[in-house]
């Protein structure tokens, strides 16, 4: 049988002594986690081997010895380094040597407890795995499996090959918080036996982290309780706030905050992962935000914004006014239902004065709402955003009344079409069981069908021209009609999404220390010669940039509606409205 032992890249110029680690049966393989130095008292041993056991409930043990011939005098070590089987008994017991002034290892594994027939003890043949210990216990292998383990003292441990290896050096870090400066009883060779890594800055961070988390946790929750107060409740107040993605937005960053700030600690690995994304996404969005706000309060740019509105707005009313007149003519050359045409055609001018009224009555004030309106920066980049896409909402309001008119009258010729089409052919929608059933009609029925499919036939091309006009957005002379108002409100929605949802820690660890997030491992051969053991490297191979999106991405506010590309179309063909926030009965595509 092929043993696998797994050694420290570290431990590799350590004195002799011996092997301190795991073994896991299900993959004949031994996790070689420290090595003890001479002296040392066995008792002593293993009262630190309980100790590191029942911290971190993985089944530590001596697994066998570790020989270093650096001069010749060490050479009688060996045969005391044999006898130390009978005090920490092992089965089986590793031998591994290296041998003085020369590259090449020996590596032995005795059975001692084999059966009387069998007569000597057995030996097996081992491959000597390198692996490098800081890197292995800074990793996380994905996906991160666990399955009950049988070995006992454990408690779970991942399944599955080299997963062992990374759950047994990384719950083993009680083992490593020792150096050779410590005056303990026992000394151990180890990733950190030259020093324990640690930095005042961290520490002292770590101890103010505790007070300050507590401090915000308790404001957030006042902020939590009094946005839930029933006041919120009332029916505008419950309506704006659902729909408007400023409140989204400031609700779902209230969440992730207190995520953040809570005192709990985080159970796994993949929840301080999220938290940490969630932190920095916070900080990014402020950053840009302090940014967007210096740039607009510098060199007086909120009273340049304000000054270009109204004009804007007037000239936008205007190219309005020449495409509905222009409609009301003949528009293509297109021959309209005249009446029809002319009723459309001053409703939506109508429309047009009310809005323009409306911004005429609010040209003072515009420029302080926008000044009070970029203090919001402070909150956040996504904040500014949900506010700018609120606002492109409400100055677009008669462009998407227009689209809803058209919209509802389309609607209701190609329902009451698509229903006198099914009377010709001797068919009825049957509501209740939400299928097409036959239905024999009399003469007078079929009379009145065919007048009113000849009339809605007649009425169809103007109210179309309309729909399509107000709804696929006819780019007159910077005209911007309500398929691009949804453009730009989804490229606003897009880029708060982004700044939402984007691990960027996780990329920024991905990008300056790949190690730490392995999607598993590859094996580079160090020796291979016959009669001499195997020896092989194993160095991590990074997760992907994109499953570390996919794996760590976090949840996006959820305040727009998403629709694909065919949802879409049928909906414009059909009539059916395309709401500006997400609707209960959406299905999202």
């Amino acid at each position: 049988m092929v043993l696998k032992a797994f050694f420290p890249t570290c431990c590799a110029s350590a004195d002799s002594g011996l092997l301190v680690g795991r073994w896991v049966p299900e993959q004949s393989s031994a996790v070689v986690l420290a090595v003890v130095h001479f002296p040392f008292i066995p008792i002593q041993v293993k009262e630190l081997l309980a100790q590191v056991q029942q911290a971190s409930r993985v089944g530590v043990a001596v697994l066998g010895t570790w020989c270093h011939r650096r001069q010749e005098s060490e050479e009688s070590l060996g045969h005391f380094l044999e006898g130390l089987g009978a005090i920490f008994s092992h089965e089986p017991w590793l031998q591994l040597c290296r041998e003085r002034g020369s590259k090449f290892w020996s590596c032995k594994a005795t059975h001692r407890q084999v059966p009387a027939s069998l007569g000597a003890p057995g030996q097996d043949q081992v491959m000597l795995i390198f692996y490098d210990q800081r890197k292995v216990l800074l990793s996380q292998l994905h996906p991160p499996a666990a399955l009950p383990d049988h070995q006992a003292g454990d408690a779970t441990a991942s399944a599955g090959g080299l997963a062992a290896v990374f759950d047994t050096v990384a719950r083993s870090e009680v083992l490593f918080r020792s150096d050779q400066f410590d005056e303990g009883p026992v000394r151990l060779s180890h990733w950190q036996s030259e020093g324990v890594e640690a930095s005042i800055l961290v520490e002292l961070a770590k101890q103010a982290s505790g007070p300050i988390c507590l401090l915000l946790a308790c404001l957030l929750s006042l902020i939590s309780a009094a946005s839930t107060s029933r006041v919120f409740k009332l029916w505008p107040l419950s309506f704006i706030w659902s729909k408007l993605s400023t409140c989204e937005q400031l609700r779902h960053r209230l969440g992730q905050l207190t995520l953040i700030f809570s005192t709990q600690k985080a159970e796994n690995p993949a929840q301080l992962m999220r938290k940490a994304n969630m932190l920095v996404s916070v900080f990014l969005d402020v950053a840009l935000g302090l940014a967007l706000l210096s740039w607009l309060h510098g060199k007086d740019r909120i009273g340049q914004l304000a000054d270009a509105l109204v004009p804007v707005a007037d000239h936008v009313a205007e190219e309005l006014q020449h495409l509905l007149q222009w409609l009301m003519g003949a528009p293509a050359g297109l021959k309209m239902n005249r009446a029809l045409d002319q009723v459309l055609g001053r409703f939506f001018l109508y429309h047009i004065h009310l809005w323009i009224s409306y911004i005429h009555l609010m040209s003072p004030f515009i420029e302080r709402i926008l000044w009070h309106l970029g203090l919001s920066a402070c909150l956040g980049l996504t904040v500014a955003l949900s506010i700018l896409s609120d606002i492109i909402a409400l100055l677009t309001f008669h462009i998407y009344c227009f689209y809803v008119y058209g919209a509802r009258l389309y609607c209701m010729k190609i329902c009451g079409l698509s229903s006198l089409w099914r009377l010709f052919r001797g068919k009825k929608w049957n509501v209740l069981r939400q299928r097409v059933d036959s239905c024999s009609y009399d003469l007078d029925q079929l009379f009145i069908g065919t007048l009113l499919f000849t009339i809605l036939v007649f009425l169809l091309p103007t109210t179309a021209l309309y729909y399509l006009v107000f709804t696929l957005a006819l780019n007159t002379i910077c005209v911007q009609l309500r398929l691009l108002v949804v453009t730009v409100q989804g490229l606003i929605h897009l880029l708060v999404d982004l700044v939402n949802s984007l691990p960027l820690y996780s990329l920024g660890l991905r990008l300056c220390r790949p190690y730490r997030l392995a999607a598993g491992v590859k094996f580079r051969v160090l020796e291979h010669e016959a009669g001499r053991p195997l020896r092989l490297l194993m160095q991590i191979n990074p997760l992907p940039y994109s499953r570390v999106v996919h794996t760590y991405r976090l949840p996006s506010c959820g305040c727009h509606p998403k629709h694909s590309w065919g949802s879409l179309c049928r909906k414009l063909f059909f009539g059916e409205l395309i709401y500006p926030w997400r609707q209960r009965g959406d299905k999202q595509d």
